[in-house]
């Protein structure tokens, strides 16, 4: 495994608990549940809430997370029909502010997160299926495993980040 995402947050993450050792497939199984979980979470919710403390509302993290489950996907399937497994980094600051996720309602951030989820989950499973890797310019070689740990943990704590904003909303 990459130390990338234990050595940032620590193991188990010192703010969410997530445990990088588990296997890929649970990690896969938990986020084949998170549209389900989200769903249930924010029933009642209008997706603007928000703390100061932290960097987004409900739907601007979901916005993110969803695309940052696309943006992963898309890099397993550029390694594994292009001519390399070089990826590029990205923003996610940028990102937000060039698609305005404070615009988006929480009813489309949530399909987003269903349709990343989706896909992210096919993408993975083939990677890991396939023994794929990626070059990451800025932690190094990530095999297919690293991804999924890398991604679902920013899901997941991001979904820890939704469940602080919804137990203790401060505007």
């Amino acid at each position: 495994m990459n130390s990338a995402g234990p050595t940032a947050y620590g193991s188990p993450c010192r703010v969410c608990g997530f445990d990088w050792t588990r296997s890929p497939r649970e990690l896969i199984d938990e986020m084949n549940l998170l549209p389900a979980t989200l769903d249930d979470l924010l029933e009642g919710a209008s997706g603007s809430e928000r703390r100061p403390d932290l960097e987004w509302s409900i739907a601007e993290y979901l916005c993110h997370v969803a695309d940052n489950l696309r943006i992963w996907a898309e890099r397993l399937v550029g390694a594994r029909l292009g001519p390399t497994n070089l990826i590029g980094s990205y923003d996610q600051d940028e990102l937000a502010r060039a698609r305005n996720y404070s615009t988006i309602p929480l009813a489309a951030a949530l399909w987003n997160l269903r349709l990343g989820e989706a896909v992210w989950a096919s993408e993975v499973n083939q990677a890991l299926i396939d023994s794929s890797t990626l070059a990451h310019p800025e932690v190094g070689t990530l095999d297919a495993s690293d991804v999924v740990a890398m991604t679902a943990h920013d899901s997941l704590h991001h979904l820890e980040d939704i469940r602080t904003i919804l137990a203790h909303p401060r505007s």
